[in-house]
């Protein structure tokens, strides 16, 4: 279940940041703004919903799995194909993800 949040949060928080963008950046109509603003808002939600305690590590977490999104969102929406460096910066993240969330603490 935890992944499932925080893919839908990632989902929520990019694509209300990309709707925001392409408003503001490329002219779309104010709606998409507010939709933005809307995706954005659920992204704050959604986030509550996952089961660690500590606000600070499961926000860092996000970072890491948003980074991955980001770079799946860029190849998929914006057909921007990432390269090399892209995939490996990714992982790394992934790595650090996994090391703040699951490493064994007192």
């Amino acid at each position: 279940m935890t992944i499932i949040i925080f893919i839908l949060a990632g989902i929520a928080e990019i694509g209300g940041g990309y709707l925001i963008w392409q408003w503001l950046r490329e002219g779309k109509p104010y709606y998409w703004g507010i939709f933005g603003g809307v995706s954005l808002v659920l992204y704050g939600i959604i986030a509550t919903f996952q089961s660690f305690m500590s606000f600070g590590r499961v926000y860092a977490a996000y970072g890491g799995i948003f980074i991955i999104l980001s770079v799946l969102w860029g190849w998929g929406i914006d057909r921007k194909t990432p390269d090399l460096y892209d995939w490996i910066g990714a992982g790394i993240c992934l790595i650090g993800v996994g090391v703040m969330l699951f490493a064994p603490r007192q």
